[in-house]
């Protein structure tokens, strides 16, 4: 009968311990995909910010020369990322494999023209920038427009602030419901033991030394948490960084090991915390209060 119910009492220990990795490491790991998403937020919105196209068209009458010295000024620019020149052949060609038919039987010339298309750096992305180049460009004699789409430069603009703002919020939250779930699943695998803390308080053991134990083994249980949440969040990293290659997310290998860190030593220390808050509730507690 005793052997029956101490295995009873393992297999509710293990089952406790279980829960309580379990639920670190889950919530470790959502709390550092967040932290992810906080690093690359300016990058992912940097690299839509750069599929902004500036079509420069240029008039029929432009020399060869002044369009190559228009290119070489737009490639030592700070502000292009790069630039490409499309003629009115490839533009047809373009129009025909986008359309499926070639509309020039249709009209029996080319009328498209000869462009330069512009990739801004993110930073320069903005309507006084674009204002300003547009006006630079069309006051050339040989340019005869310049295109680009205002309307969602400015919504573009304006979505990435709300993210910005909405993403830091959530982080804080978010970041408030970890800390209270650890705690939760420290405080109930310490309930589990709130007669073996007083039987040992009533022998005349010190509340240090009573706490000490059971704030290493949930620190123990916190960095498996911890190690667990990292390599799945290294999976997820691996993924996302063959998938979405052009993001270039571990280009900063120095941030991303600082998350890391920050994600491991986050493990430990709200369990060390959550524990010795748990336990000196517990040695507070009269005898007849821990029924």
């Amino acid at each position: 009968m005793s052997l029956s119910f101490e295995k009873h009492q393992k297999r509710r220990l293990i089952s406790s311990y279980f829960s309580v990795v379990l639920s670190i490491a889950l919530v470790l790991f959502l709390l550092g995909l967040l932290g992810m998403l906080i690093l690359n937020a300016k990058k992912v919105s940097d690299h839509f910010k750069e599929q902004v196209v500036v079509t420069i068209y240029l008039k029929d009458s432009a020399k060869e020369v002044e369009t190559k010295q228009l290119e070489k000024s737009l490639a030592m620019a700070n502000y292009v990322k790069s630039i490409e020149y499309v003629s009115k052949e490839q533009a047809a060609e373009f129009m025909k494999a986008e359309n499926g038919e070639d509309f020039m039987d249709f009209v029996g010339y080319n009328p498209l023209q000869n462009s330069i298309d512009v990739h801004l750096k993110a930073d320069f992305v903005t309507s006084q920038h674009l204002d300003k180049i547009s006006a630079d460009a069309v006051n050339k004699n040989f340019v005869d427009e310049v295109s680009y789409d205002n309307d969602l430069v400015n919504l573009m603009n304006d979505n990435v602030k709300k993210i910005s703002f909405w993403v830091l919020i959530i982080s804080a939250i978010f970041t408030l419901i970890a800390v209270l779930l650890i705690n939760s699943s420290i405080r109930l695998a310490v309930f589990s033991k709130r007669f073996t803390i007083k039987t040992m308080q009533m022998v005349g053991a010190t509340k240090q030394f009573i706490r000490l134990p059971f704030i290493w083994k949930s620190v123990r249980l916190g960095m498996i948490g911890a190690v667990l949440a990292l390599i799945g969040m290294a999976i997820v990293l691996y993924y996302l960084n063959k998938t979405f290659s052009e993001l270039e997310l571990l280009s900063n290998p120095v941030l991303m090991a600082f998350l890391f860190i920050f994600v491991f030593a986050l493990g430990i220390v709200i369990t060390w915390i959550s524990t010795h808050f748990a336990t000196q509730r517990f040695l507070n507690l009269k005898t007849d209060q821990l029924y």
